[in-house]
């Protein structure tokens, strides 16, 4: 009983502490709905509007912020590279000969280039999509989260596998979510520390012309056949992939080697770190 006895005069001591503060409180609240009185209802509703709207945009703004993709796409004909870029960039370690695969590689990870950099660097979510021409298919379950595509050649043995894989990047350039969500593309020339490896510029106009050939022959095709979501170039111009409706660019590399400067730097332009 004592100890109830000394909880309610303590009780008691604080109500009595507390109650200047209830006045000052109760009058600042007279005086903000004076004021409030006083304003004309339709400055008052502007006010508001402009909050609201205010709020609304400093979330979506936040929002856009935490979902801003960090996926990468290596794709690219089988043979190419692809999967020795990945562990390149992953961990600085190469896979000798051509690594076959049925499903897609993927990993989230700091680019072996930053592993010892200080502070908060956002890690890259990296997709090797398999180059086998079944498998394909699977690169569309990746191209929604996508930040950007590296799509990889080999260039020394480029010639005779040029036409395959300019349809191939004919095809990535006019699937819908590619040229809606405007996905930059990085033409990465692979193997190029060897001395016979074409130069990126030879691959570019190469793979330029033959794709004007594929654009010319797939016009004459009906509406009917064509499978492709969207044309590409300008009619009567010769095709150049300044004409893409998203930034392609180009790029020399060598998994093996370790070459991979201008594929880090085309991720990092896309995934800020």
């Amino acid at each position: 009983m004592e100890v109830m006895e000394q909880w309610k005069d303590q009780f008691e001591q604080l109500k009595i502490q507390l109650e200047p503060w209830k006045n000052q409180l109760e009058e600042w609240l007279h005086q903000a709905i004076e004021y409030l009185n006083q304003i004309p209802p339709i400055q008052l509703y502007a006010a508001v509007a402009v909050l609201v709207l205010t709020t609304l945009l400093l979330l979506s703004i936040r929002l856009f912020k935490r979902t801003k993709s960090n996926t990468i796409v290596l794709t690219g004909l089988s043979g190419s590279g692809k999967t020795v870029l990945f562990y390149q960039l992953r961990d600085g370690s190469s896979h000798q000969g051509t690594v076959t695969s049925m499903e897609p590689n993927e990993g989230t990870f700091v680019l072996n280039s930053e592993s010892n950099k200080k502070g908060k660097i956002k890690p890259v979510h990296l997709v090797d999509v398999p180059g086998h021409s079944r498998l394909q298919p699977k690169l569309d379950e990746f191209l929604p989260q996508a930040a950007g595509i590296v799509f990889v050649v080999d260039a020394l043995e480029f010639l005779p596998n040029c036409r395959l894989a300019s349809e191939y990047l004919y095809d990535l350039l006019t699937k819908a979510t590619v040229v809606k969500k405007k996905i930059p593309v990085l033409i990465c020339c692979n193997k190029t520390d060897k001395v016979t490896a074409h130069t990126k510029e030879f691959i570019r106009k190469q793979m330029e012309k033959e794709i004007e050939k594929l654009r010319a022959s797939r016009s004459a095709v009906s509406d009917a056949d064509i499978s492709n979501d969207f044309t590409l170039g300008v009619p009567g111009e010769a095709f150049a992939f300044t004409q893409c409706r998203n930034k392609v660019s180009i790029a020399e590399a060598s998994g093996l080697t370790g070459e991979v400067a201008q594929v880090e730097q085309f991720i990092r332009e896309h995934v800020k770190p």
